[in-house]
Order: structure tokens, then sequence, then C-alpha cells
């Protein structure tokens, strides 16, 4: 089991889509939601993907193919 901890932006097409859902649900993966911020325009949601490493490898590839902005943060980053 692996856990990172990573910043999404989302564009404004997928504002009102259930990414995160859809995330949990198809691969396995368990989101714990840190931090988020969502607009009409853009939203970012700053979160822990905990899971098997390839299931949370395989989230974060189908997130940056969707159009989601993916950056890998430390381990540090409350504020």
């Amino acid at each position: 089991m692996t856990s990172v901890r990573v910043k999404l932006t989302f564009p404004e097409n997928l504002i009102k889509e259930p990414v995160i859902g859809r995330l949990a649900r198809e691969f396995d993966v368990l989101p714990n939601i840190r931090r988020a911020n969502v607009e009409e325009k853009v939203g970012w949601i700053v979160c822990e993907l905990a899971g098997d490493e390839k299931a949370v490898e395989r989230a974060i590839d189908w997130l940056v193919k969707l159009g989601v902005e993916v950056n890998r943060l430390s381990d540090v980053v409350e504020s």
C-alpha cells in the first residue's frame, strides 16, 4: 500500500464531473481530500491517493489523460 500527495487542478470542462468518485471506483484508490477550492471556471484539490502502488499510478495516468493537471507534492503542504 502506498500514499501519494498530489495537487489536482481541474479545467472548466471537468468542474462538474464526478472525477474523484470515478477515481475511487474504477481504480480502487482511496482519496483523502486535505484542501480544496472549486470556482466556476477552475478548481483544485490537494489530496492523498492511497492504494496499491500500481493502482495509484494508473489512476494518476488516467487523470492526466482526462485533462487534470497533476502535481506531486512533498509531505509538508498544509498552511
